[in-house]
């Protein structure tokens, strides 16, 4: 089924996340996440994609893996390692494999910084546009909440967020944030840019300190202080900082339901354990609306 048909339910919506093992190890343990996670009943389940492609066929398999279930696939492609040749040929591997929802996304440039070159995509509303032209795929795409890294200013990053709506993204998915007002205050400016997709909402269960940091170095996350308090106070128990950090995401995600924000993405990180919980705490909310 596709994601944007899924969004136009009426229903509130709760996703999850999972990643493929690395390339040459095999697929058994992911699997058994794919499994747990299934038994869970979200909405969808996305699989992230190897920088460069470097775990392609495991994302692939996964994706398919996925699609078994009777769970909609959402599989991640990412672009600006690759020639767009081999970027239309996974894309066709995904389709022969049932997957008909895609996550288009550029990717990191290479550690070299070296840009992109002719015949490469260098941008993702590229990759949105050459999907579109290719099948009848339902494509995402990423935003983010508090501006990319690499935009000058946050009317830049939506300019660019527009580009990739125009060029015929479906919906988008958010990059994890930890004050819901920030994400408030980015659907209002995604609106007056005359961006009118569904955005959902990234949460990320936070379940131990080391997480975190890498977390805010890699994307410059705002962390509010009550969510740095409570790093700081149970950090150093893993058993104590587990449970805090899926009570935060918890209550992160019912503000947004209770606000009018009727889809989440949850960042699982491969921890069934963690989704069974949250999809615990939202039991009756969930089935409440959806009666």
């Amino acid at each position: 089924m596709k994601i944007n048909e899924l969004l136009k339910s009426g229903h509130i919506t709760v996703s999850c996340e999972i990643f493929p093992p690395k390339k040459g190890i095999g697929l058994t343990h992911a699997r058994e996440v794919v499994q747990e996670i299934a038994a869970l009943n979200p909405a969808f389940v996305s699989v992230t994609y190897g920088v460069g492609g470097t775990n392609c066929d495991n994302s692939v398999e996964l994706a398919a893996e996925v699609e078994k279930t009777g769970v909609p696939a959402l599989s991640h492609l990412t672009c600006v390692s690759a020639n767009k040749e081999e970027v239309r040929a996974v894309a066709r591997r995904f389709a022969e494999n049932g997957v008909e929802n895609i996550l288009a996304l550029r990717g990191d440039i290479p550690q070299d910084g070296t840009f992109p070159g002719e015949g490469q995509y260098r941008h993702a509303c590229e990759l949105i546009a050459d999907l579109k032209a290719m099948g009848d795929f339902c494509i995402g795409g990423a935003c983010y909440p508090e501006g990319h890294v690499e935009s000058a200013s946050k009317a830049e990053d939506l300019q660019h967020l527009k580009e990739k709506a125009d060029a015929g993204c479906d919906f988008f998915t958010s990059q994890m944030f930890f004050d819901n007002d920030l994400f408030y205050n980015f659907l209002y400016r995604a609106l007056s840019v005359g961006i009118r997709v569904p955005i959902l909402a990234g949460i990320m269960p936070v379940t131990n300190a080391k997480q975190i940091k890498r977390s805010v170095e890699l994307s410059g996350t705002y962390l509010p202080q009550r969510f740095v308090s409570l790093v700081d106070r149970f950090g150093d128990n893993p058993a104590a900082m587990k449970q805090a950090g899926i009570a935060y995401a918890t209550e992160q995600i019912i503000d947004l339901i209770s606000n009018g924000v009727e889809h989440i993405h949850i960042y699982t990180m491969n921890k069934p354990e963690i989704a069974a919980q949250i999809f615990s705490n939202l039991s009756d909310i969930i089935a409440d609306y959806a009666d």
